[in-house]
C-alpha cells in the first residue's frame, strides 16, 4: 500500500514564450535540448498513463487510493497542458515538433491497440517509474538546474515534485488489479528499450536542427553534465535496477524530505 504524502493538485502556469532564450539552461546547447527533448514526450505521454489507470479504477477499493487516482489524474492533465505550452514554444523557434509528436503518439497507440489493459497499466507503472528517478536528481541536485532561465528552474523542479508526490498511484493501481512483479518486470525491458531510444533519437534530431549534431564538444558537454558534472545517471541506473528486486515499491525511494523542501519553498514563492 502506498505511504505517499498528500498528492496536492496545483493548476500553475509558466510563461514559456518568447521571452526564454532558445538555450536557457545557462547557454549550454546540448544540456537545453536534453530537457526540452523530454518535454515532447509528455503530452501524448500523460494522455496514455491517465487513460490506463482510469480503466482500472473499478478494481481499486480503499478509499485513500481512490482519492489519489483522482489526484494523480488531475495533476497529470495539467503536466499534459503545461508541456504542449512548452512544445508550443519549440514549434515557434522552428523545432519540428509536430512530427517528432506525431511518432510518439504512434508508438502509444499501437500500444493501446494491441497491448491487454493491464499491460498497459504495466507499461504506465514502468514510465512512471522513469519519470519520478529523473524528478528525484532534479529535487535533490540544485547543480541539475544550475544556471537556468528562472522560469525553466520553475516549471522543470514542480513537475520533478508532482511526479514524485503521486510516483507510487499507478503501481497501487497494478497491484489492486491483479498485476504482479513477473509481468511488470518482463514489460520493463522493452519498455526502457524504446524509451531510451526515442529518447537518443529526440536528441539527435533537436541537436540537428541546430547545426551540432557532429559537434564533438557538444556531446562531451552533454555527457559530462548527465553522468559526471553534476551527473546522476548512474545512480539513476542503480534504482532502474532496483525495480527488477523482489517486493519493490515506488516508495522505497524514499525522498520525502526533498518533497518537502520544493513544498516549503513553493508555498513561499505563491505567498509574496
Amino acid at each position: 500500500m502506498s505511504v505517499s504524502p498528500t498528492i496536492e493538485v496545483r493548476n500553475l502556469r509558466f510563461e514559456t514564450d518568447e521571452r526564454i532564450p532558445r538555450y536557457w539552461h545557462g547557454g549550454r546547447r546540448a544540456v537545453t535540448l536534453f530537457f526540452d527533448n523530454l518535454s515532447i514526450f509528455f503530452p501524448a505521454g500523460e494522455r496514455f498513463f491517465i487513460a490506463a489507470v482510469k480503466a482500472h479504477r473499478d478494481r481499486v477499493q480503499d478509499p485513500k487510493l481512490l482519492a489519489e487516482v483522482k489526484a494523480f489524474v488531475m495533476q497529470e492533465g495539467i503536466h499534459g497542458r503545461e508541456h504542449d505550452r512548452y512544445n508550443e514554444m519549440l514549434r515557434k523557434e522552428g523545432y519540428p515538433i509536430d512530427a517528432m509528436e506525431k511518432r510518439v503518439e504512434r508508438i502509444l497507440r499501437r500500444a493501446t491497440k494491441f497491448l491487454p489493459p493491464r499491460w498497459r497499466l504495466a507499461v504506465t507503472c514502468n514510465l512512471e517509474h522513469f519519470t519520478a528517478l529523473m524528478g528525484h536528481f532534479i529535487l535533490g541536485d540544485p547543480r541539475l538546474l544550475e544556471g537556468a532561465h528562472p522560469e525553466m528552474v520553475a516549471l522543470w523542479r514542480w513537475h520533478a515534485a508532482e511526479e514524485n508526490e503521486h510516483k507510487a498511484v499507478a503501481f497501487d493501481v497494478y497491484l489492486a488489479s491483479g498485476g504482479h512483479a513477473f509481468e511488470r518486470c518482463a514489460l520493463m525491458i522493452p519498455t526502457t528499450l524504446i524509451f531510451w531510444g526515442k529518447v537518443i533519437e529526440h536528441q539527435a534530431r533537436l541537436m540537428h536542427e541546430n547545426g551540432i549534431l557532429f559537434s564533438a564538444r557538444e556531446w562531451i558537454s552533454l555527457v559530462d553534465f548527465l553522468f559526471f558534472r553534476p551527473g546522476g545517471m548512474f545512480k539513476l541506473f542503480l534504482h532502474y535496477l532496483d525495480s527488477y528486486r523482489p517486493g519493490f515499491h515506488p516508495w522505497d525511494m524514499d525522498n520525502r524530505d526533498e518533497l518537502e523542501q520544493w513544498k516549503a519553498s513553493y508555498r513561499g514563492a505563491t505567498s509574496l
